[in-house]
């Protein structure tokens, strides 16, 4: 996850990893599974509820940036969290 300091225009960014695996059902268009995608909510510090370890369903349109899949500003759903010991 990445924060940007006080001086600089807000933006809130994770790295999230697919953990489907090739074969089973995934949400990806024409069957690639990307391993990473970049997701970045401009305008905000923190989305309630990312976090490392949330299982999440994002809704959105992919771009690149950088060479890595990304995604801005998606729809989100949480699907199940970690829990901690």
């Amino acid at each position: 996850m990445t924060h940007q300091p006080p001086s600089q225009q807000p933006f809130f960014s994770a790295v999230v990893v697919d953990a489907l695996q090739p074969g089973t059902q995934s949400s990806m268009v024409a069957g690639k599974y990307p391993t990473r995608l970049r997701v970045i909510w401009l305008g905000r510090n923190r989305v309630p509820g990312i976090e490392a370890g949330v299982e999440l369903r994002l809704n959105g349109m992919v771009t690149q940036v950088d060479g890595l899949p990304a995604m801005f500003n998606p729809r989100y759903e949480i699907l199940s969290r970690q829990e901690h010991l």
